[in-house]
């Protein structure tokens, strides 16, 4: 199975996409607890090198579809049975011409991810959405928090707070550039990315997609000990890339339950955003 030469994209973002397909449709026998081919397997069957497919798993890994246990290999995470991967989701969002994208939560980080793949196939031509509108929801990381806090005392920590900052910011000002730099290229008619930020913790994310779909999740919390600015600390902190997210959309009619759920999403999202958020540039 040999890459695509007219796909844009780099090698090891091709094979993620062909493993990810895979996993989610369930073919080739990737079912929940299944294992993956070796690496030189992959490496084979998709003409690349090891370190491609090793970048190419490595993503999966980011997303929680796959699992490596060390000596074993990589297995398809059990619980893709029930969560719902947002890539496909987000790809499909940007195949329309008017795309909007609503997101609350901790950093962005998982959606500036996601985006990557549907950006690079407008660059490309192969998506050719007429206006894109972002709404980014983010906490205020000059106040204190719940979290990220020290694990002694549930105390607050600035050094912490910098660093949740800095992950926040790089993300939204990640997504921020890359969706207002297509407009500069004339790639879409009418762009629009606004960052506000408001005072409360965020212990769950939630993903509006074209105002039909909501993908909503609660962070776990995990203890973790790292160096920030020179010092060892030990704190709590949230970890997106463990979210799991159930996936609601608009039903046949209004009175449906995906229709009231995603009704509901909105109404909380916007309530947010045009009174207790302000803005902020990242």
């Amino acid at each position: 199975m040999s890459l695509d030469p007219d796909d844009p994209r780099p090698p090891y973002q091709q094979v993620s996409s062909s493993l990810r397909a895979a996993i989610l449709t369930k073919k080739e026998g990737f079912t929940p607890g299944d294992k993956l081919p070796s690496g030189p397997e992959l490496a084979r069957r998709y003409s690349v090198a090891r370190g491609t497919v090793d970048k190419a798993l490595e993503l999966l890994r980011s997303e929680g579809l796959i699992i490596t246990r060390q000596g074993s290999g990589s297995f398809v995470r059990e619980r893709t049975e029930r969560p719902v991967g947002l890539r496909p989701h987000i790809e499909a969002a940007f195949g329309e011409q008017k795309v909007t994208l609503d997101f609350a939560g901790f950093s962005s980080e998982t959606l500036y991810n996601a985006m990557q793949e549907p950006l690079d196939k407008i660059r490309s031509g192969r998506l050719t959405p007429e206006s894109i509108t972002v709404r980014l929801l983010l906490p205020d990381t000059t106040v204190p928090m719940a979290v990220p806090v020290l694990v002694d005392g549930l105390q607050d920590d600035l050094a912490l707070r910098d660093r949740a900052r800095n992950i926040a910011l790089t993300n939204a000002g990640g997504i921020k550039h890359s969706v207002e730099v297509l407009a500069d290229y004339g790639l879409v008619k009418s762009v629009k990315v606004e960052v506000r930020v408001h005072k409360a913790s965020s212990l769950f994310k939630l993903y509006i997609l074209n105002q039909r779909e909501a993908f909503f999740g609660f962070y776990p919390l995990r203890e973790r000990s790292l160096s920030v600015e020179g010092e060892s600390r030990t704190f709590f902190d949230v970890t997106g890339k463990d979210t799991t997210l159930f996936h609601h959309s608009a039903g046949p009619d209004d009175a449906s339950l995906g229709s009231l759920y995603l009704q509901q999403a909105q109404l909380w999202f916007n309530s947010v955003w045009n009174t207790i958020s302000y803005e902020r540039k990242p």
